[in-house]
């Protein structure tokens, strides 16, 4: 089965992207969504993210997220080793999923493909861009984060250019530019891919 990975930075429109692809019957594991499941799932996990900053971020069972995001923010050392701690447990939920899959290909949305080095278990990369200040806007509509977290975040990721540099195609999410043409043509072309694997 041909896997399909969708990247982009922070409001560049992966999740509308995905969802499109999914009205095509095209099966995608969200890796934000298995991120914050294990989290709260995962027994391993739980007891890792406590040992790193305290029994204190989970209450009911539940992690804090926005304490645990306060925790991290401008600490790149401290999100690496929360990421080592999540990271493998998505990557092994992830080919779980994909291999119960029967679609022609599956996608796999996520953020850090190419800073986590999960690219490589990807047979395609796609990209989704949009220009950083339509990105912040979106994020600050949607996230109700303040300008400066987001741009911290934003700050986090690896710079945009070189991360459509590095993918097979670019869907374009701004301005003129439609998704669902781009997406169809991009849907043709994996299905022919598949087919010939």
């Amino acid at each position: 089965m041909l896997k399909v990975g969708i990247t982009g930075g922070i409001g560049s429109g992966k999740s509308v992207v995905c969802r499109v692809f999914e009205t095509l019957g095209i099966p995608v594991f969200d890796a934000d969504a298995a991120a914050k499941y294990i989290m709260e799932h995962d027994e391993t996990v739980i007891t890792a993210v406590k040992q790193l900053f305290g029994n204190e971020v989970y209450k009911n069972n539940l992690p804090d997220r926005q304490q645990i995001a306060s925790l991290v923010f401008g600490k790149p050392a401290l999100l690496q080793q929360l990421n080592q701690i999540i990271h493998p447990a998505v990557l092994t939920y992830g080919n779980e999923w994909m291999n119960k899959q029967s679609a022609p290909y599956t996608i796999k949305e996520a953020a850090i493909f190419f800073e986590s080095g999960s690219y490589t278990q990807m047979d395609i990369m796609v990209g989704v861009y949009a220009p950083k200040d339509i990105r912040l806007q979106r994020a600050l509509q949607r996230d109700g984060a303040t300008e400066e977290k987001i741009l911290q975040r934003m700050a986090n990721q690896m710079a945009e250019d070189e991360k459509m540099s590095r993918c097979d195609f670019v869907i374009n999410n701004y301005g003129s530019h439609a998704i669902i043409p781009q997406v169809l043509e991009l849907h043709q072309i994996f299905l022919q891919k598949a087919n010939a694997v």
